[in-house]
């Protein structure tokens, strides 16, 4: 099944690079993003300290449209989606989720919770990377590796957890009539419990709660709190990656 998973997204991956406008590819790891969405996305790129920012750190994703970044050597950060945003020709302007500081290029920002993260940190021997609900969620997010070697593991989250998102959790849209973005418990109540702090700062007395496990049932190839099964982390060697929004589409 795994093999004629990856053959599958050999595939894709073939069609997307010569059938879709994406950025010129390169030899060396990629990320290609992909907007299975019915709308478009506006991914964020946030590096770690000391890392370069990539493509501005954000930009316009349409629906059914990929785009291919070129990761350099040793790269990590994170990467979400933004919906809802409306931008000048200046790049001025909002989202009404994963929003950063009001401009279309994030230039090193993180994304406001709650959103759904991808983290990726590319090493000599082993890549890291995972699908993070500690920051909430707002959008399915999966990441799939091709051309690698090792267990090279899916993650993601692919569940709209929007839809059972419990009536404390909920960010709603500005005319209130739909669940956009599912907070998480710690950005919700802000207490150590949640928040993994404090008495509560280590794996021993940080354990799920109800809402973690609610994330973890709809989402279990995703952290779901700060001291999540470590097996949620994948790794691969020498591989490059596809990264897609709405993958449930």
């Amino acid at each position: 099944m795994a093999v004629m998973l990856l053959r599958s997204l050999s595939s894709f991956l073939f069609f997307s690079i010569f059938a879709l406008p994406i950025a010129e590819v390169s030899a060396g790891t990629t990320m290609t993003m992909y907007n299975r969405c019915s709308h478009p996305v506006w991914p964020g790129i946030q590096p770690n300290a000391g890392k370069p920012i990539l493509a501005k750190g954000g930009f316009q994703l349409p629906p059914n449209k990929a785009y291919t970044l070129l990761l350099p050597a040793g790269w990590s950060g994170r990467v979400w989606g933004r919906h809802g945003c409306s931008f000048d020709s200046a790049g001025r302007g909002r989202c009404s989720t994963g929003d950063c500081g009001g401009s279309l290029f994030c230039n090193g920002l993180g994304g406001a919770p709650p959103a759904t993260l991808a983290e990726i940190t590319l090493g000599n021997e082993q890549d890291f990377y995972d699908v993070s609900l500690v920051d909430g969620y707002n959008l399915a997010i999966s990441i799939t590796p091709f051309r690698g070697s090792g267990k090279c593991n899916y993650a993601g989250c692919v569940s709209d957890l929007n839809m059972m998102c419990p009536v404390g959790l909920q960010v709603r849209s500005d005319d209130k009539k739909s669940v956009v973005a599912c907070k998480s418990a710690c950005f919700a109540f802000n207490s150590p419990r949640y928040c993994c702090t404090g008495r509560f700062g280590n794996p021993e007395s940080c354990k799920p709660t109800a809402y973690s496990k609610i994330f973890k049932a709809a989402c279990p190839r995703a952290y779901s709190y700060a001291y999540d099964d470590p097996t949620s982390i994948a790794t691969c060697t020498a591989s490059s990656y596809l990264l897609t929004f709405c993958p449930h589409h």
